[in-house]
């Protein structure tokens, strides 16, 4: 709003009308700022008022003064009452210090920077150091695809600093959640790039050339955004870790831990290899498929039994509303029921998703 609001109130000189504009002009400043206790401040004057409108007399002066008075007065209460009962009831200190305690942890945390920079190394966007915590990035000639999320043809200067962010408009804050985060991630997932490795391990008392398949899956569920799945069955990801028996190794050798053990193998050798022992591969990811579907039937249950548990909560407190208030439609109730079983038939329609297999061979 850039300039003064102008109220016109017409009324009849002489009348009750120009009496009542006056009460709310000079009584309850009403024209200047909002009264929410207005009802209240009327059933204090009301006779008074009512009085003076149907008969003005001398009293009339009185009735404003007094009705200012005691406006300013339930305003004044009013306020410091509400404030008290927000502090009271929306801010529960220790809750809310853990909280930002914990928002301050994840911030001052460098794995998204490590994870971004890598990024746009992998798929060919420039980076120029600006400042401490904030980079700018450009497109390049040697982009492996012409887009990349939120990087403009003139660049985009991005921080991970949220007092550099709100104190510079021309910065990007990046957080796990920020769109170009996102839609980078979605890129990564959606496309072949780097979902297949091949490396070397030397583990005591295993043979040299026995060889184990690393697999990655997701549970994919397509449905409507509104059915809200992703409570019930989140995007996790299934590891297995296949022996030469089909025997699943993850739980004994974790992910981080086989990274640290693993070597790289040269590009010419890794081709020489796959060529070789490619039905043996496609024997071990049969193996590990048919593990996985085992799986996914454990977690497709358990998602649509916390469904059904957490909806059916909800309906049973519908209809012992409804049975006290009748505001509450039987519609709404149909509705919770249609949509339960509406999920139930999406999470059984769930699929696997490889996302990613990596063939180590031990040495």
């Amino acid at each position: 709003q850039n300039s003064n609001v102008d109220i016109h109130v017409p009324y009849l000189e002489g009348t009750a009308q120009q009496s009542l504009f006056e009460w709310y002009d000079q009584g309850l400043n009403l024209f200047r700022e909002s009264c929410s206790a207005g009802y209240m401040i009327f059933e204090a004057f009301e006779e008074r008022l009512l009085t003076e409108l149907n008969r003005r007399t001398e009293a009339f002066g009185t009735l404003l003064s007094d009705s200012a008075s005691f406006t300013e007065k339930t305003r004044k209460e009013l306020r410091e009452g509400r404030d008290k009962l927000l502090e009271r009831n929306s801010c529960k200190k220790p809750i809310a210090e853990t909280l930002i305690e914990e928002i301050l942890a994840i911030e001052s945390n460098d794995d998204l920077t490590g994870y971004l920079e890598a990024l746009c190394e992998t798929f060919g966007v420039d980076q120029e150091h600006h400042s401490d915590h904030t980079l700018i990035l450009r497109p390049s000639e040697h982009m492996l695809t012409g887009y990349f999320p939120g990087v403009r043809e003139d660049g985009t200067t991005i921080t991970f600093s949220r007092e550099k962010a709100l104190a510079r408009e021309d910065m990007e804050f990046l957080t796990w959640e920020h769109p170009m985060v996102l839609e980078a991630m979605e890129m990564v997932q959606s496309t072949e790039l780097g979902n297949a490795a091949l490396g070397t391990i030397t583990l005591k008392g295993v043979p040299p050339g026995t060889m184990l398949l690393e697999v990655i899956y997701t549970v994919n569920c397509v449905a409507p955004r509104e059915l809200q799945l992703q409570r019930f069955l989140p995007l996790r990801p299934m590891r297995l870790l296949v022996d030469a028996r089909g025997k699943d190794l993850a739980d004994i050798v974790p992910h981080e831990r086989l990274n640290q053990l693993i070597e790289k193998v040269k590009k010419p050798t890794a081709l020489a290899i796959i060529k070789q022992v490619g039905t043996e591969v496609e024997a071990k990811m049969a193996l590990a498929s048919a593990q996985a579907e085992a799986r996914q039937q454990e977690i497709l249950a358990s998602a649509e039994q916390t469904m059904r548990d957490t909806l059916s909560a909800e309906l049973d407190r519908l209809r012992a509303l409804r049975a006290v208030n009748p505001s509450i439609r039987q519609e709404e109730l149909d509705h919770l029921a249609f949509r339960i079983e509406e999920c139930a038939v999406h999470i059984r329609h769930a699929n696997l998703q490889l996302q990613a297999l990596r063939l180590i061979i031990t040495t």
